[in-house]
């Protein structure tokens, strides 16, 4: 994303979030591991990894000032967050929320949250529903504008006939009911029936989950994800890129990229 970004004239710095990444496959511009270090703290305090993880989150909550005063003044720059995977961090803590809030205030910085789902969940009723909580909860927890994408599409092509509904069943999240039938037929998950039912009433309620397809190794498709950020955060209001009447348009009236598998 970031190559894209750079592609098309943006200033970009890509900033490491996660203590416990070594082997970064990018070049990042700020390092959370020139501040802290996830091995050190474990062998320092006796904890596992996600215990460890969380004290370097809640480390750079109280020393936010040290990545503050490292994107201040960055006027226009497009900020590109790495955050760790771990799903706690997102559902019961506080910490990550805290630093969004910071960055906000102190930062300056319209933030949008992209959240990466592993498109096989699809293929697996229970998985999707569970993917389907994880990211209403994020979006709640979080508090910012946020994007569901679903990742691995070029495997999922591979795997269509095991989806029991089309694709856009799943990523407009249409009647969670149809799932039930799934459910109940499964000797494991037929147990939990009420419990089914009252998730997907609470999905359903809620009305906010929806997913984009998503493949990395097409630019065109990273272009879609690129637009839905510009849109979430604002930046197609204020960019010059951004101003050409049908584009300011199409945000306007909500439309959405189109989800196509055969596309991608």
């Amino acid at each position: 994303m970031s190559c894209l970004l750079k592609k098309l004239g943006r200033k970009v710095i890509v900033i490491n979030l996660d203590p416990a990444n070594e082997r970064m496959t990018y070049d990042c511009d700020i390092d959370i591991r020139k501040l802290i270090i996830l091995e050190e703290v474990m062998d320092q305090y006796n904890l596992g990894p996600n215990g460890a993880l969380l004290y370097c989150m809640k480390y750079l909550e109280e020393n936010i000032s040290w990545l503050v005063n490292q994107i201040k003044g960055e006027h226009g720059t497009n900020f590109v967050f790495d955050l760790p995977g771990q799903v706690e961090l997102y559902c019961h803590h506080d910490t990550i929320r805290n630093i969004f809030s910071k960055l906000t205030e102190n930062g300056n910085l319209q933030l949008c949250v992209v959240h990466l789902v592993d498109s096989h969940h699809c293929s697996d009723a229970g998985k999707f529903i569970a993917a389907l909580m994880l990211s209403l909860t994020a979006m709640l927890k979080i508090a910012l504008p946020h994007i569901n994408l679903l990742t691995k599409v070029d495997l999922l092509k591979k795997h269509m006939d095991k989806l029991e509904f089309g694709i856009d069943f799943y990523t407009e999240v249409l009647d969670l009911n149809y799932l039930l039938d799934s459910l109940d037929s499964d000797n494991f998950t037929a147990k939990y029936k009420k419990l089914n039912s009252a998730l997907i009433s609470i999905i359903e309620d809620y009305s906010l989950v929806s997913f984009q397809l998503v493949n990395i190794f097409k630019e065109e498709s990273l272009m879609s994800v690129k637009n839905l950020v510009d849109k979430a955060n604002g930046y197609v209001f204020k960019a010059e890129e951004g101003r050409h009447i049908n584009s300011m348009l199409a945000c306007a009236m909500g439309i959405n990229e189109p989800n196509d598998v055969d596309n991608l």
